[in-house]
């Protein structure tokens, strides 16, 4: 890196410490109340079985984004517990290895409550990172099969999913009572799919979706 870099470098590091350091610390304690409202994305890490009868076969499932809100209470000014909910998700899901030329084959809704245990670690600060692990149910609902799956098959079901949940996150003052908030989830979300009717009846396979979901958003402290 040239001399010129670094030095703009430092000074945007040392202008940011200046401004954190500048920052009004509205201290987290408690009994209080946090509400986190904002856009998450569900980034699914995905793995299948095979569709039973056709070997090599496989599906994947795409990410999907929508508004979704999160309620922390503070049990102490360190522990709190929070559940995170959203508007319903919708994944199209699509065919891979041996049924890749089908592409998109199905699409699902889901909502996917989490309860967790979560630990400030600067609950004092302007600047509060914090973690927490809890607990994951994932509903599916609205599933049909489209594209290349029709006529193949009437209908999807899609089981439900409960799992573990871990998340890290951090909370930056605005003002007195309002911050900015970014988080990153990941969740353990594993079901089995059935087609229903069709040449496909009963057939099924094992999806691990196991998503990465990444939050930001505005919070309120109350």
């Amino acid at each position: 890196m040239d001399v010129s870099k670094s030095r703009r470098v430092l000074g945007a590091a040392s202008a940011l410490a200046l401004i954190l350091a500048a920052a009004p610390s509205h201290a987290v304690e408690k009994g209080d109340w946090l509400i986190r409202a904002g856009i998450a994305h569900v980034a699914p890490d995905d793995r299948s079985g095979a569709v039973t009868g056709i070997s090599g076969s496989g599906v994947e499932v795409d990410g999907a984004t929508n508004l979704a809100v999160n309620f922390t209470y503070m049990l102490s000014d360190n522990w709190g517990v929070e559940l995170l909910g959203a508007l319903p998700f919708r994944h199209d899901i699509k065919g891979s290895g041996a049924i890749s030329s089908l592409g998109t084959i199905a699409e699902t809704k889901q909502l996917p409550p989490t309860v967790a245990v979560v630990y400030n670690f600067a609950p004092k600060a302007s600047v509060r990172p914090y973690a927490g692990i809890g607990l994951n149910h994932t509903v599916f609902f609205d599933e049909k099969v489209t594209g290349g799956l029709v006529g193949m098959a009437n209908g999807i079901s899609l089981d439900s999913s409960t799992g573990l949940a871990a998340e890290v996150g951090v909370d930056v003052d605005l003002d007195n009572n309002m911050f900015f908030n970014a988080s990153l989830w990941y969740v353990d979300i594993a079901t089995t799919a059935t087609l229903e009717g069709g040449a496909l009846d009963g057939a099924r396979v094992d999806v691990d979706i196991d998503p990465w979901v990444v939050f930001a958003g505005v919070g309120w402290k109350f």
